[in-house]
């Protein structure tokens, strides 16, 4: 078997047509003798390239509305032969098959076309190709004679060896055959979960991600590390950021860090604010004004703050820049949908301080939340339930204020996001129109030390604040030792077999309590 092959005949059938003039110029030029579809020949011709129309080739024609155009034995047979086979050669002349030593498919924009606002499923499905899937295939099967080419790119290299070597060597037709492989297992992958997306079961989890860059290290420095995104995933997040100040790089805990920030900023509408370490928010508030909501949120705990992430759902503002220029706050990342010129210019003295701009926020409905374990993965839904006044039951004798209400409905938020197990006490002044977290308890085996934790945070802070908590309370300590905090109001699940001695508890205390049947958890 030849390490060179020095293609004779070349099949084109390419969606995007980038560079398609220039590459199809420069094998005619070589001698090869292209074949090509419908919408691919059209420009060849109008570039005066000398090319055959694949029905005019085969002798039968493009049917069902291009549906079926290259699945035909002369077109397959030819991609498919083992030119070492007698038999392969002698079945070929036989049928009157000739070699095709060139395949250059590009798919048809499946991925562009979901992207799109409005899309139907019927026009989804359309855009799935399956003679050009099968193309790929047939060629990179038989990589020993034929080069397959998915990408634009890859056109200089196909050119550059054509010139220099008369040909394509065969480590490059086995790099080319495995591109297309994984070109094609990824495209079957993305309509899957399409399809899954509209409501078909999930018998096989597939997960294509690409190799972003090499990390410094991982959570510790004795730990390699990469980063790795999802090529599928074009909604605002700390993968699809773009780094405006790039003296030094993220780290791993840092993409977990503003990865956390982005979460909870997304699940506001108000100008918002929170203030992240390892994960956790040790400030969240939401204002008039964004320059408001981080002064407030900054200072709900300004020791914890010390190195933090900022994350925000309001372009960052000069204001906000001077504010920690001229405080010299210590802030490790700031993460916004983007940034002011004056906020750049009054931030470029901070030249450790990485500036993330993410994008108009939104989330993603199909984000889903996936934990590894040893030797397997467990995937869920992202939790994305915002609780709202259509959840709320009231179990006491006591009917929490509006204000307590609205002050509640922020702590829950907020509450999601913080690690189990987890307390929020928040408040709301109805002159100002702030929403804010006074102290929060993360982490705690038990449900009252978190509880214990956030009121040595909070001190006389927390007087007239609500409390908020991600699951049950399993005995009624926690609500003492919140109203010993002066808490006025508790949201909670519910769900626990002390309910009744939990609600009794908060009744003799005097302290409104209010069931959304929704928990929480974050592990």
């Amino acid at each position: 078997m030849p390490n060179i092959q020095k293609p004779k005949r070349a099949l084109i059938s390419v969606s995007d047509k980038t560079n398609l003039v220039e590459f199809a110029k420069s094998l005619e030029n070589y001698g090869v003798e292209i074949l090509s579809t419908g919408g691919t020949a059209k420009i060849l011709r109008e570039a005066r390239i000398k090319n055959i129309e694949i029905s005019d080739y085969t002798g039968f024609p493009e049917i069902m509305d291009g549906r079926v155009k290259t699945l035909q034995p002369k077109i397959h047979g030819g991609i498919l032969m083992d030119r070492s086979k007698k038999n392969h050669l002698a079945d070929a002349e036989k049928h009157h098959i000739q070699p095709i030593d060139m395949v250059v498919v590009n798919l048809y924009p499946f991925q562009q076309t979901i992207n799109r606002e409005g899309v139907t499923e019927e026009e989804a499905i359309e855009e799935i190709d399956i003679g050009g899937v099968a193309l790929l295939r047939a060629a990179a099967k038989n990589f020993k004679h034929v080069t397959v080419i998915t990408a634009i790119k890859d056109y200089s290299l196909i050119l550059d060896e054509l010139k220099n070597e008369d040909g394509i060597c065969l480590e490059t037709r086995r790099k080319l055959a495995i591109k297309a492989f994984e070109k094609t297992t990824h495209y079957d992958e993305t309509i899957a979960s399409y399809l899954k997306n509209k409501g078909g079961a999930v018998e096989l989890l597939n997960l294509h991600y690409e190799k972003s860059h090499k990390l410094r290290y991982g959570e510790n420095p004795h730990q390699k590390a990469a980063f790795f995104r999802d090529p599928a995933n074009h909604y605002p997040n700390v993968t699809n950021a773009k780094l405006l100040q790039a003296n030094k790089e993220l780290s791993f805990n840092n993409i977990l860090d503003v990865d956390a920030a982005i979460k909870i900023v997304s699940d506001f509408s108000r100008p918002t604010v929170t203030i992240i370490k390892h994960t956790n928010p040790c400030g969240v508030a939401s204002a008039e004004e964004i320059n408001t909501a981080f002064e407030i949120a900054y200072n709900v705990d300004p020791k914890s703050a010390f190195g933090c992430i900022i994350g925000m759902n309001r372009p960052c503002t000069e204001a906000i820049a001077k504010h920690i220029v001229s405080n010299k706050l210590f802030v490790e990342i700031i993460a916004a949908p983007s940034f002011e010129e004056k906020a750049l210019k009054a931030l470029e003295t901070k030249k450790n301080m990485r500036l993330l701009a993410i994008g108009d926020l939104r989330l993603n409905p199909n984000d889903r939340d996936i934990k590894t374990v040893s030797g397997g993965v467990l995937v869920q839904d992202a939790d994305q339930y915002v609780v709202t006044n259509h959840d709320l039951k009231v179990v006491t004798t006591v009917t929490p204020t509006p204000n307590e209400i609205v002050a509640m409905l922020f702590a829950r938020k907020v509450v999601k996001h913080v690690k189990s197990n987890a307390v929020v006490f928040a408040t709301y002044n109805p002159k100002t129109k702030i929403e804010q977290t006074v102290a929060i308890g993360a982490g705690q085996m038990s449900r009252v030390d978190s509880v214990f934790i956030a009121r040595h945070k909070g001190g006389e802070r927390l007087k007239g604040s609500v409390m908020a908590s991600d699951a049950f309370f399993p005995f009624s300590d926690g609500v003492e030792e919140a109203h010993e905090a002066g808490v006025s109001a508790i949201i909670q699940p519910g769900g626990s077999m002390r309910d009744s001695e939990v609600i009794d508890k908060a009744n003799e205390l005097g302290i409104s309590m209010v069931f959304t049947g929704v928990r929480s958890f974050k592990h």
